[in-house]
Formats: C-alpha cells, structure tokens, sequence
C-alpha cells in the first residue's frame, strides 16, 4: 500500500491521531481492564474480571462506527497505541453530548488526552453542529478534573454522593462548555 501522507488529515494534531478500533486492539482492550483504579473512575464501578472473549467483542462491535457510540483508538504519531476515545450521548435535538477517554497507564500525564479530546470536539461542534459538551467526573478524579478546565470547561454544579463504589458514596462534578466558549479558548490558545 502507498504510504499515507498525514499532512492534512483531520483526526491528528502534532502528536496524536484518532483512529478506527481495528480487530487487533482487542487485546489492549484487555490489558486496560485490569488497572482497576482507572477503570472504577471511567466506569464508576469495579467491573467483572475480564475475558478475552468480552475484549474480542467489544473490538468488534465498536470497529466500524456503526454502534451508535463512536470509538476511536488514540496513537500516537509512531503508531503506538495509546488509548481509547468515544463520542456519545449525542442528542442531536438539543445539540449535546458527552466524551469518554481513558489513557492507557504508560501514556498519562503527557496531554494525550486533553489532545484527544479538542479534537472530537471540533469535529462535534463544527461538523456535528452539536453546542454543548456535557460530563462529569468522579470525585476523586482529579487528572480529569485538570484536564476539563484546562479544555475551558466550566463546573456547572456537583450532583451529590450519586455514585456507590469502594464502600462509599461519591459526588459527580459536572462540566460543560459551549460552542461559543470552545472557540474562544481556541483563540485565546492563538
């Protein structure tokens, strides 16, 4: 195959790219469920021990958008996997919607993810027409909690001890950012 020139592509910045799942990434799928901490603050539950059938499914069925949810992988620009991406929630009616991430263990703190995420927000906002990014953080979860208001997020309220996990109730941190706040801090960033 002729080698692909990235110079224009849409889904990169100067040091990720957004990828479709492929079938192979099933296997760090996998790998990512056993870091329990990271998982708990995702999916605001410890999950069931994972299985290598469960990871094979989950590749195949985000693999080709067609799920309603869309998955991307996050690489970077070696092609190294570095972790996962979604945009869901989408309620085109009112123009909102949500973003999950999850950085792999070796790859945070470097801006992977705060990287990742201006991108699906571009496209949301100026190819989805959607206005307004809604989501929450679990208390606790404070690399998020940075990584939202450095994207511009504004705390919009705290819907209390909401969720039960490791024996306690916590607090969900609610986020959102319009359209309009979106482009001004991409004004701001020059």
């Amino acid at each position: 195959m002729k080698e692909i020139d990235f110079s224009n592509y849409f889904w990169q910045d100067e040091e990720i790219r957004l990828r479709a799942i492929e079938p192979e990434d099933w296997e760090r799928h996998y790998i990512n469920r056993f870091d329990t901490p990271a998982r708990r603050l995702l999916e605001c539950v410890v999950e069931l021990p994972p299985t290598t059938a469960e990871a094979k499914k989950f590749a195949e069925t985000y693999a080709d958008f067609s799920s309603g949810r869309l998955m991307f992988t996050i690489e970077d620009l070696n092609h190294s996997n570095v972790g996962g991406i979604n945009l869901n929630s989408i309620d085109e009616r009112n123009g909102t919607f949500s973003i999950g991430i999850q950085i792999d263990r070796d790859h945070r703190g470097k801006g992977y993810g705060t990287r990742a995420v201006k991108i699906l927000l571009r496209y949301a906002f100026f190819e989805r027409r959607l206005n307004k990014f809604n989501d929450f953080v679990l208390e606790g979860n404070e690399a998020s909690i940075k990584m939202m208001r450095k994207l511009g997020c504004v705390q919009e309220g705290i819907r209390r001890k909401v969720t039960y996990t490791n024996g306690q109730y916590l607090d969900c941190i609610l986020f959102g950012l319009t359209k309009d706040e979106f482009i001004e801090m991409q004004k701001e960033e020059g």
